[in-house]
């Protein structure tokens, strides 16, 4: 199996190590049978990830977070996606949903992966689409497990 997941967070404060974050990322791309894969995870500001959104998605403000998926050509290659998440947004999220921090961003880490491998939502029923029962299956079991 080759799963290689890059992570930066340059002059971003993000409140789990690399370690753990490349850790959730490969859980969720096992956990949806992914053999080979690229994955980029970048930590950005609010203002950067309202530029992305805004360029890529036509939408106005910062979210949480963005994902992008570059088509394979066959079933044999690898998955290959860019994932940018903002975590002073995740931050407000997790505190709107009065949930620990480090859980909401293992959310946005494992719902950008879920669009890497090519799931999607509708974004007015987001929390109520197929994609998020599966991501919340997900944070279930990464939150109970060590490693």
């Amino acid at each position: 199996m080759s799963v290689h997941v890059d992570v930066a967070a340059d002059h971003i404060r993000v409140p789990l190590a690399r370690a753990r974050i490349r850790d959730v990322a490969r859980r969720a791309l096992r956990a949806e049978r992914v053999r080979h894969a690229l994955v980029s995870i970048a930590f950005v500001d609010r203002r950067r990830i309202a530029a992305l959104s805004r360029r890529h998605l036509g939408r106005e403000g910062a979210t949480d977070v963005i994902a992008f998926s570059f088509c394979r050509a066959g079933v044999s290659d690898p998955v290959v996606g860019d994932v940018y998440i903002a975590p002073e947004v995740a931050r407000e999220n997790a505190r709107a949903r009065g949930i620990p921090v480090r859980e909401e961003i293992a959310r946005v880490i494992i719902h950008g992966v879920l669009h890497v491998v090519g799931y999607d939502h509708p974004d007015e029923e987001r929390e109520r689409s197929a994609m998020w029962a599966r991501q919340e299956r997900l944070v279930r079991r990464v939150r109970w497990s060590r490693g």
